[in-house]
């Protein structure tokens, strides 16, 4: 039995001390928050997209850096072992659209409880308020000579414990308020690994027109979104969006974020967005003169309500230049074009990135290069393990990258004391 402490009490931490105790090993979790599980608490807008319910095939798909890496953390613990743990620890779930997988209850605070209730049947001990500054090594002799190898961890109160195994999962740098502030990147360097640059992924992004501000909580389903460089096609998917008074965010742009960050972060991007991606332009054109002739002496700005949001109305007269007043019958089919190109390609300027209080996940991290993929230990120094955001990995929206954390915390604690899986 190995003493075992886990740095960090989120979705992977609390994953790692549960798989490592059920092991058998003595397991303390250390978190610096008042309560587990504070980034869980706000993850799916308080309902917690907890998984997706999808093939390991999937899941890598779905991963944007170092997917590889995963291969075998993933099919360790796949999704449907995710749902079957809750599931087992009395949390009832459900699959939505997508293959987003929710509690039933729509409550993330179901998660962190299910997560809680099994620590504690697994012993594991809880320290909250519980600040780590260093972890611990110390040298010691092998077969092959001298290694560096994990003693326990010093408080930020100056006192230390002695541990066998130290695992790291304190998160990245998005929503710091939940604890978030990078310190498990600090340790990593301390330590000699390598840590590459972070920046903020799934984020809103802010827009360069001014009308954007008057669409602010207009949610936009069932559109397709386009980000263009130049001529050159970055993104195109489909999906919901939604505006805010600097620019748009929602499932599609989050996704977006993470595949244009680097072009983003040099110039501005176009982007459009279709908004009756279910028709071509000749439907579209049909579906505009039906509207017209049933109502062909009414006012322009008084008949387009049935094809776009009330929001977007006055958007939707001002960039197709038809005189908001005109009769319908006298709207001509040049006119008419203009307006079926501003529905199917309604232009944005993209300019940045929102910052790390608005981001889900960080980019950028713990070298997985320096990093056992199947036991999740440092090549390093032994006894030290990584688990979930503080790595270097991170995927789109739907679940996926709870997923990550689950799959990576589990491989930790199963990874104690082992070499390439055996026991040591």
């Amino acid at each position: 039995m190995s003493r075992v402490i886990v740095i960090g009490g989120g979705a992977a931490g609390m994953m790692a001390a549960i798989s490592a105790a059920e092991d058998g090993h003595q397991v303390t979790l250390l978190e610096k928050n008042e309560k587990l599980g504070k980034k869980i608490y706000i993850t799916g807008k308080g309902r917690c997209n907890l998984t997706n319910n999808c093939e390991v095939e999937e899941l890598l798909q779905a991963t944007c850096v170092n997917r590889k890496f995963l291969y075998s953390a993933f099919y360790g613990f796949t999704s449907q072992d995710a749902i079957r743990f809750f599931e087992n620890a009395g949390m009832k779930t459900k699959t939505e659209r997508g293959n987003r997988v929710f509690p039933v209850s729509d409550h993330s605070s179901d998660v962190i409880q299910a997560l809680s209730r099994r620590m504690k049947e697994c012993g594991v001990r809880v320290c909250l308020h519980t600040e780590v500054e260093a972890v611990l090594t110390e040298e010691a002799a092998d077969e092959a000579g001298c290694v560096v190898r994990i003693c326990g961890v010093k408080k930020k109160d100056g006192t230390r414990l002695e541990a066998d195994a130290v695992i790291v999962a304190t998160g990245g740098l998005s929503y710091a308020s939940t604890g978030s502030t990078g310190d498990g990147y600090r340790f990593a360097k301390e330590l000699g690994h390598s840590v590459s640059e972070c920046s903020p992924s799934l984020v809103p992004i802010e827009t360069e027109e001014a009308w954007i501000r008057d669409l602010q909580g207009l949610s936009l389903r069932n559109v397709e979104v386009t980000i263009l460089d130049g001529k050159k096609e970055l993104y195109r998917e489909f999906g919901e969006m939604l505006f805010t008074h600097y620019g748009v965010t929602g499932p599609l742009i989050l996704t977006a974020s993470s595949v244009i960050q680097k072009k983003l972060a040099k110039h501005p991007l176009a982007m459009q967005i279709n908004l009756k991606p279910a028709l071509n332009e000749e439907q579209l054109d049909a579906r505009i003169l039906r509207e017209f002739e049933a109502a062909k002496n009414r006012q322009f700005k008084n008949v387009i309500g049935t094809l776009y949001p009330a929001k977007l109305i006055p958007v939707i007269i001002a960039l197709s230049e038809i005189p908001e007043e005109k009769a319908v019958h006298d709207i001509s089919k040049e006119e008419r074009k203009r307006l079926i190109q501003v529905t199917r390609q309604l232009p944005l300027t993209l300019t940045k990135l929102r910052g790390y209080n608005e981001a889900v996940v960080t980019r950028g991290g713990v070298s997985v290069k320096e990093v056992n993929p199947t036991t999740m230990e440092s090549k390093k120094i032994s006894g030290l393990y990584f688990a979930g955001e503080v790595l270097d990995l991170d995927a789109v929206t739907g679940g996926f990258n709870l997923q990550i954390a689950w799959s990576t915390g589990y491989a930790a604690g199963k990874g104690i004391g082992q070499v390439n899986g055996q026991n040591r």
